[in-house]
């Protein structure tokens, strides 16, 4: 971890390189536009840790690595109504997967995979059928949307569930300071409404964090490092793609534009350099103002 931590302020006082963003700019297609939707990733969530940028600011990151990310099927609007990519991640023992399912992986010609996700995309970025996808295919500086189910609580009183004040915390309150109280009204309408906020499962549903920052792309161990935490326990599988919020010249910094499209191409990749940091830029926030 020490070792890691030490490589990730060298590139970080350094910044994205010239060279580096030259690998990420410099052979796509004029075919991207600002309308393009690209396919997404499944990682998987590693943990989180800290970076420092150029300034010395600690920056709370998570870390998603990819597993055998490749492209499973093609969905197309003549046959299923809609355009988008079925993507597979983790490899896993064919003995564990259903007939049905084994079939589905030998038509595409791609081993048995963990997770199965669909993402939606514009007919101009349609990927074939055994496309691996890795971490460069997002750039540093770049936002993305990370979903997955949040960690389960278990049943949770209305408390912590949806943040109640409970009951005066007094002597002449016996047994009930954390009570929901009253539920409902009077002889009428005489029942509690749907969707009253109680005591319940807490936990354990899909939500997605949107627009967080890309901050590093580990090409050699297939990394990406996101700015800001993500749903999910350690090892969940996490989608990740483009931010729906930050569309057009948004979406990352101008001189990292266009984006790798319809995906990073993987001779570029083993020229890049190991790691891809981005750089915060701005003023030093140490400096004191006069």
């Amino acid at each position: 971890m020490a070792s890691l931590m030490s490589t990730v302020r060298l590139g970080l006082r350094t910044g994205l390189k010239a060279e580096c963003r030259s690998f990420v700019t410099s052979t796509q297609p004029a075919t991207w536009t600002h309308k393009s939707l690209r396919t997404g990733v499944i990682a998987r969530k590693k943990g989180m840790t800290a970076m420092w940028d150029e300034w010395g600011v600690r920056i709370p990151v998570t870390v998603l690595q990819l597993e055998q990310c490749q492209v499973v099927q093609v969905l197309n609007e003549e046959t299923h109504g809609y355009t988008a990519l079925q993507i597979g991640s983790t490899d896993r023992s064919p003995k564990n997967v259903t007939t049905p399912m084994l079939g589905h992986f030998e038509k595409a010609g791609v081993e048995p995979k963990r997770k199965l996700f669909e993402f939606t995309v514009t007919p101009d970025a349609v990927l074939p059928i055994g496309t691996e996808l890795v971490a460069s295919h997002f750039v540093p500086g770049q936002f993305v949307d990370c979903s997955a189910p949040t960690m389960g609580k278990g049943f949770q009183g209305a408390m912590k569930r949806h943040g109640f004040g409970g009951q005066p915390a007094s002597h002449g309150t016996s047994v009930t300071h954390r009570s929901l109280g009253s539920t409902g009204q009077r002889k009428d309408p005489g029942k509690v409404f749907k969707g009253k906020k109680m005591a319940g499962r807490m936990g354990g549903e899909q939500a997605t964090v949107q627009s967080l920052k890309v901050m590093k792309i580990d090409n050699e161990l297939n990394l990406i490092y996101v700015k800001g935490c993500v749903p999910g326990v350690d090892d969940q599988f996490v989608k990740v793609r483009d931010a729906i919020k930050k569309r057009g010249d948004k979406i990352a910094p101008l001189d990292l534009l266009p984006l790798p499209f319809p995906t990073v191409d993987p001779k570029l990749v083993k020229a890049m350099p190991r790691e891809l940091v981005a750089k915060t830029g701005g003023a030093d926030p140490y400096v004191m103002k006069e």
